[in-house]
């Protein structure tokens, strides 16, 4: 079995400035073309990040595809030729996200074709964010709650971005309404990473993301896989994905709202 690493979350590195590393589980110890790409409600451009799957302990960082055609077209019959920037970071020039939007991804690389599909929901109003207390090994730790209310029709998922002063949360944060439909959401962002703690005077910036139904089951699979999960993670295996085609990652389209708050 092979690990491969790529560079994740093309989203959280241009809006903030970090990038993470994952680590998946591959049957096949060919390279794997991974796909990286969203579209969100604010205006582009947009960005699809084609690599190479890579062995663990392989210096490179990122094998990007400079080879590629990518097409990205909406329900209007907008089709948009994206342009290479540089290592496998394609760019759009003319498509526009929308709430209710649907997206088709087109890849052609070496005579070969995957396809994605992503609808962008609805947006769900992101009210505040709420500071949460809790006790743990003697002292005061520090958490923050996103606060919304879930719509009453069941079926929203939710994806988290957390930074720390400048230091971006590795956990995946992940909530569906399956446990708490049409209710204000009470729980906070537990971070995986226990060298990460949220101290006072901190400042703490949150991302919220109505995400697809699909797209909250592969970052769900990764957080399970981060050791994050449920009984501290499962074994690896590769998350489900939209992409047709053989390749691994995601093609999202989802809203994005913003807000931080400080520690006292």
């Amino acid at each position: 079995m092979k690990k491969i690493l790529f560079l994740f979350s093309f989203c959280a590195i241009l809006l903030i400035g970090c990038d993470k590393e994952i680590s998946l589980v591959l049957d096949d110890n060919e390279p794997v073309l991974v796909i990286d790409g969203s579209i969100t409600d604010h205006a582009g451009p947009y960005f699809v990040q084609l690599s190479m799957s890579t062995p663990v302990g392989n210096p490179t960082s990122i094998v990007g595809v400079n080879n590629a055609r990518v097409i990205i077209t909406d329900q209007f019959g907008v089709k948009d030729s994206l342009q290479l920037v540089s290592n496998g970071l394609y760019r759009t020039k003319k498509i526009k996200g929308t709430e209710g939007g649907v997206y088709n991804l087109e890849v052609m690389v070496d005579q070969k074709k995957y396809t994605a599909s992503a609808n962008m929901p609805q947006k769900v109003n992101f009210d505040s964010l709420r500071v949460n207390t809790f006790p743990f090994n003697g002292e005061i730790r520090y958490s923050v709650i996103p606060v919304y209310a879930d719509p009453i029709a069941l079926g929203n998922s939710y994806r988290f971005i957390q930074k720390i002063n400048d230091t971006l949360d590795p956990t995946f944060h992940v909530f569906n309404d399956n446990l708490n439909n049409g209710k204000v959401n009470q729980r906070p962002l537990r971070s995986g990473d226990d060298n990460l703690k949220i101290k006072p005077r901190d400042n703490v910036f949150v991302e919220m993301q109505c995400i697809s139904n699909t797209s909250y089951g592969y970052y769900y699979s990764l957080n399970l896989q981060s050791g994050a999960g449920p009984g501290g993670g499962t074994a690896p295996s590769n998350p489900p994905s939209n992409i047709v085609g053989g390749a691994l990652g995601i093609f999202s389209a989802h809203t994005v709202q913003r807000k931080t708050i400080r520690i006292n």
